[in-house]
């Protein structure tokens, strides 16, 4: 006989518009997408247009917004996407995008960690001179993370709160000076050309800009723990506007600095150094090295973000059945979820120790292609959910919400979500900066395809197997008040 009931639930009403925005916006972990991100971006595929990306696709986001905050009213689940898509478009779908959700939320959360162990050991050095394996400060940013994980949730977003303000005041002080103290051609915006959207490369910093943008949905997976629904509402749209302008802003005044034509040459002679470089080039020493710690401490903030991300969605899945139960448990003190929480640690550890040990190459492999694949698998959930958002309405007729937030909106989404995701797969090898040809260009999609497959067969096979399980999917909070016996009245 299936349980009932889970042991325990998150906490209610904990979280405000302020604190959801940290978590949100800290995930998206401003200073490392542009001293990382972007400038790995510019050296990797070799074209300009990023900062021109990061616009669009907040413009696009925001499109999709409209349809997903609205949703977020009628699905309250910690698991957001997975909840969304078995709401829209069936359980079992549900479950194959659970899956793909995990994969590409772990991808990004080891990603993250192998940042900040290399970007740890740079800065030591600089200051130091003491030479430190890069695993050892990916190990100890988990260890600190594990640690957090399990506290309460409002207080993560303080510690947050005070490491995304400080990031962002350094990122606005060299983007002024980088705007003050142009190159010699002066303050140009060839990079922010919309012309470049039709040209070939538009896949390429489409790709690279939305890896920027992940963690920008977290804040649904809040939404039980959020004051009221309204909040989850106003922190999506806020966060929306904080990283695409900010995005935009800084990636345009580091082209500034070093004019148009030469980015991609900077950005391939020092890496993810450039934004410092420049930055020592026109500011005191002191403000630079502040800004390379803070680069650390926002990798920091943007594994912490995500693994409450990892951890409330295995919560969700275990609270439903469609996981084990055990990650469907909270500590009793804090509320968090612990088992989920644990899970996310142990799997984080193992993957950064496998990277240590065979010794490839951890900002190539760990970091750019982590995050690059991760941002592959959100991709296709965003594009997928804007499909739900539509299917839910259609089927729920008494919503009581415009047609433009339920159908319109989302579907136009989709139908240019469905261009991006087209032209991300077709230009995935120039994103990973291979050779034509190679495997690693087609298989990690289809690793992707693979994933949602075997989720979905699962969930068909819940249907059969575990009824109760099946009937769950989707119910968030609700999963607890089904009554055995009845677990497959109306399930589809």
């Amino acid at each position: 006989m299936p349980p009932s009931k889970v042991s325990a639930a998150l906490a209610r009403a904990r979280l405000g518009v302020t604190s959801i925005v940290f978590f949100t916006v800290a995930a998206a972990a401003p200073e490392t997408v542009v001293g990382g991100g972007a400038v790995s971006g510019f050296a990797v595929s070799g074209v300009t247009g990023i900062p021109l990306g990061y616009l669009a696709i907040a413009v696009v986001l925001g499109l999709f917004a409209i349809g997903y905050v609205t949703m977020s009213r009628h699905v309250e689940n910690a698991g957001a996407f997975y909840a969304y898509i078995a709401k829209g478009l069936g359980r079992a779908t549900g479950t194959g995008a659970g899956a793909v959700a995990l994969v590409s939320y772990v991808l990004i959360l080891v990603s993250l960690a192998g940042g900040l162990g290399v970007g740890a050991a740079d800065f030591v050095r600089q200051v130091s001179g003491a030479t430190v394996p890069w695993w050892v400060f990916s190990g100890l940013g988990l260890a600190v993370v594990a640690v957090l994980g399990v506290l309460r949730i409002d207080v993560n977003g303080r510690v947050l709160g005070v490491l995304l303000l400080a990031e962002v005041a350094v990122i606005l002080t060299f983007d002024a000076s980088f705007v003050s103290q142009p190159s010699p051609v002066g303050v140009v915006f060839d990079t922010l050309n919309p012309a470049q959207l039709m040209t070939g490369a538009a896949g390429v910093f489409l790709v690279i800009s939305f890896t920027g943008f992940i963690g920008f949905e977290n804040s649904t997976v809040l939404a039980e723990e959020a004051k009221n629904p309204r909040t989850v509402i106003y922190a999506t749209y806020v966060s929306l506007v904080v990283i695409g302008g900010l995005y935009s802003l800084s990636t345009w005044a580091m082209t500034v600095a070093t004019g148009p034509d030469h980015i991609v040459e900077q950005a391939q002679t020092h890496s993810t150094e450039l934004l410092f470089v420049l930055a020592g080039q026109r500011l005191p020493g002191v403000l630079v090295t502040i800004g390379s710690a803070l680069y650390v401490t926002s990798l920091f903030a943007a594994m912490l973000s995500f693994h409450h991300v990892c951890s409330r969605y295995l919560f969700a899945l275990g609270r439903e059945g469609v996981g084990l139960g055990w990650w469907g448990t909270t500590s009793p003190r804090t509320a968090a979820p612990a088992a989920g929480s644990l899970t996310t640690t142990v799997v984080s550890f193992l993957v950064v120790a496998l990277v240590a040990v065979t010794g490839i190459d951890p900002i190539t492999y760990l970091f750019f292609w982590g995050a690059s694949a991760g941002a592959l698998g959100v991709l296709s959930l965003v594009l997928l959910t804007s499909v739900a958002v539509v299917g839910y309405f259609l089927h729920h007729r008494d919503h009581g919400h415009s047609r433009w937030r339920t159908v319109v909106a989302p579907a136009v989404a989709a139908a240019v979500l469905a261009v991006v995701l087209l032209l991300t797969v077709s230009s995935f090898g120039t994103v990973l900066g291979v050779a034509e040809g190679d495997p690693a260009a087609w298989a990690i999609p289809l690793g992707f395809l693979a994933v949602f497959v075997l989720g979905l067969v699962w969930g068909a096979a819940l249907k059969r197997v575990r009824p109760w399980a099946y009937a769950r999917i989707g119910l968030g909070a609700r999963a607890t008040e089904l009554q055995p016996g009845k677990e497959t009245v109306g399930v589809r």
